[in-house]
């Protein structure tokens, strides 16, 4: 979402970052490819006034209906917003701050085992509106069109699907030859513009919504190939015990999260501050409706965000 002016050493997807902490900057020649590095966070956060916001929002509109889904994007967009450095990827050993903050993930035409999947790339915009309803508004808008393309034989308008279609007729000896002169293509940012809009692992955070489909997972990997630093996993939302500090507990509305990170872009500490941060999101979920740049401390100052 950067505006800056392009400086030399930038990419045509995100600006070169001028770090001053050696170790970040030596990190990518010493600590091998993405999948090397990943760091893997798992956290259970507590979703009651989640639950209460969205009766409410479908209260008003049961037509279009908000869901668990459109919120977490929502409070993952809001999030990234507010801790850029979750929004860096590596190329070339150098880190690059991404210009738009972008989500990636997969869905089913129909819930049946022979159904087609479809790849949905959405962009987070500072559009100065409310944020929970741009992300739902894309999201149906775009999943309501897939399906409705699924309905008319030979039609698709998936744009990674069909591109997709086009590398799977090459041969498999020839298609290893173009997969490694596309990577080096990705490192040197000469991609052709026609692979890179289609490309889903240029986005900020592939994220998979194991709560559709009943699933519960920790760990899903990163991929070498592309840009992806950061992969989610939203499992299901269930009835679990939340502990008081005198031991006794209250069965709420709970849910767990898996993410999988790039360690090369940020520290530790940057990483428990945003997922603090997170969890913050999702006990004030009316914070979404802002447009995605207004500051959340006027719900929770900074210095609380770890209490």
């Amino acid at each position: 979402m950067s505006q800056k002016t392009r400086q030399p050493g930038d990419r045509s997807d995100g600006h070169l970052v001028h770090s001053s902490d050696p170790m970040h900057v030596f990190m990518p020649f010493i600590m091998g490819t993405r999948t090397e590095n990943e760091a893997l966070l798992n956290a259970t956060f507590d979703m009651t006034e989640v639950v209460k916001y969205l009766e409410k929002r479908n209260s008003e509109n049961p037509q279009y209906r908000f869901t668990i889904f459109h919120l977490v994007v929502a409070a993952l967009a809001k999030t990234i917003y507010m801790r850029p450095k979750l929004n860096i990827f590596i190329a070339g050993q150098k880190h690059y701050q991404r210009d738009e903050i972008s989500f990636c993930f997969t869905a089913k035409n129909k819930f049946a085992d022979n159904a087609g999947e479809f790849v949905m790339y959405l962009v987070a915009e500072d559009d100065g509106k409310s944020l929970i309803d741009q992300i739902h508004d894309k999201i149906c808008s775009e999943v309501y069109k897939t399906r409705k393309d699924a309905e008319t034989p030979g039609k698709d308008s998936n744009g990674t699907n069909n591109m997709m279609r086009v590398f799977n007729k090459i041969p498999r000896p020839v298609l290893r030859f173009v997969i490694r002169f596309l990577n080096w293509m990705v490192y040197h940012d000469i991609l052709p513009k026609s692979i890179k809009e289609v490309d889903p692992y240029r986005a900020t955070v592939f994220i998979s919504n194991l709560g559709s489909i009943k699933l519960e997972a920790t760990y899903h990997h990163l991929i070498n190939w592309s840009l992806n630093s950061i992969f989610v996993l939203a499992n299901r939302m269930h009835k679990m015990p939340f502990f008081n500090d005198d031991g006794t507990y209250e069965m709420k509305d709970g849910m767990s999260f898996g993410f999988t990170i790039d360690e090369r872009i940020a520290d530790g500490f940057y990483f428990a501050k945003s997922l603090s941060l997170f969890k913050n999101i999702l006990q004030h979920p009316e914070c979404l409706e802002d447009p995605i740049s207004e500051k959340f401390d006027k719900y929770v100052p900074e210095d609380q965000w770890f209490e």
